[in-house]
């Protein structure tokens, strides 16, 4: 976590002082240390300012746990550094942030909603112009009643009014990034931002290099795989009756994670595997995330089994991570920094390659 800090820091820098540090790199080609990065930041932390003086951030990002996480773990770690700041997120009433924010104990104003529809040209773009105008001004309103010092763009649609309302404001914008390569909203954005927060030396050509910094993904696993809870607890958290089971040393828990949402073609892959694996291994226990979407119908399907563990969002992260001995995962950027912090095995899954064997498999079928 000290990177996350550091780069706090930094940020309270810019909005004390609109001081910032130069970009920091490192070699071309080398992986992003953070602990390495981290001393270049901290000296930085010297401008923060007084405890008690009032402070607003609001923060804007959802659609998916990607955008949503980094925005909860810089509040996290603003909470920390000023606990008297006041920390409000913007975002759609529907999305999946209306539901984890006000969980995660921060306040949360809804605006309405803007979807860019795919491919770009579809008829039902032709109203886009109109929801984003209508948005903006909501969002503005908002932002005129709360008066923050900085807003925080973590990317998605739901962040585009709000980050456009504060520029049309005059209230300083910080955008951050947690891809290679950046969203359509961030690009949009990055013009008129104060400062660009990136996770990847790959992503600096994307931007402005005078207003990048390279800190790495902000995340919430504060203490790496699980906050010092042993592997045996954290799996009892999830399989109460485990306590009971006559398990030896080689029980293994297999943690499947589908993403926020929901990965459909990866959650009918894992249904053809999962009961062969519950029912040739006595000592495999798997916990499954299937993303919100897909749950109701992932359920129907699937059998109950005292090992497993099927659940449409997990609440409780850092305990599977704990739990698992293997994380078989979509390859989102936060999900990887995560099982990188975790320091868990892992086996991340192409889901435009399942998807095409998935067709092909059902035109067979068909063909029969």
């Amino acid at each position: 976590m000290a990177a996350t800090t550091a780069a706090v820091f930094s940020f309270y820098k810019l909005v004390d002082c609109h001081l910032f540090p130069s970009t920091v790199r490192s070699f071309p080609g080398s992986p992003i240390h953070l602990r390495c990065r981290a001393p270049h930041l901290r000296p930085h932390a010297l401008a923060v300012g007084d405890p008690s003086t009032e402070l607003c951030v609001v923060l804007a990002g959802g659609g998916s746990g990607g955008h949503i996480f980094p925005a909860l773990a810089i509040a996290d770690e603003l909470s920390a550094v000023r606990p008297n700041a006041r920390i409000v997120f913007l975002g759609t009433a529907t999305g999946m942030e209306s539901e984890v924010v006000p969980s995660a104990g921060y306040d949360f104003v809804p605006v309405p909603k803007v979807c860019l529809a795919r491919p770009f040209l579809s008829p039902l773009n032709l109203l886009l112009p109109f929801q984003l105008l209508r948005s903006i001004v909501a969002s503005a309103a908002v932002l005129s009643r709360l008066r923050p010092k900085v807003v925080v763009g973590t990317g998605a649609y739901v962040s585009a009014p709000v980050c456009f309302a504060a520029i049309i404001s005059g209230i300083m914008l910080v955008i951050q990034e947690q891809n290679c390569y950046p969203g359509i909203t961030n690009r949009a954005l990055a013009p008129y931002a104060e400062k660009i927060f990136l996770a990847f030396n790959a992503c600096i050509k994307y931007f402005p290099r005078d207003k990048c910094v390279v800190c790495g993904n902000p995340r919430r696993l504060s203490s790496g795989s699980g906050g010092g809870v042993s592997k045996s607890d954290a799996r009892l958290h999830f399989f109460p009756e485990s306590g009971n089971m006559n398990l030896d040393e080689r029980a293994l828990v297999v943690l499947v994670l589908g993403g926020s949402i929901g990965a459909n073609a990866m959650n009918l892959a894992f249904l053809e595997v999962c009961y062969d694996m519950l029912a040739k291994q006595n000592n495999i226990f798997i916990i499954w995330q299937t993303g919100a979407k897909w749950f109701e119908d992932v359920k129907r399907v699937a059998k109950v089994h005292p090992r497993l563990f099927l659940t449409p969002f997990l609440d409780a992260m850092e305990l599977a991570y704990a739990a698992a001995d293997l994380v078989v995962s979509r390859a989102g950027a936060m999900t990887c920094t995560e099982i990188l912090t975790a320091g868990k095995p892992s086996i991340l899954v192409n889901l435009d390659a399942i998807t095409l064997q998935l067709i092909a498999r059902y035109k067979l079928l068909e063909g029969q």
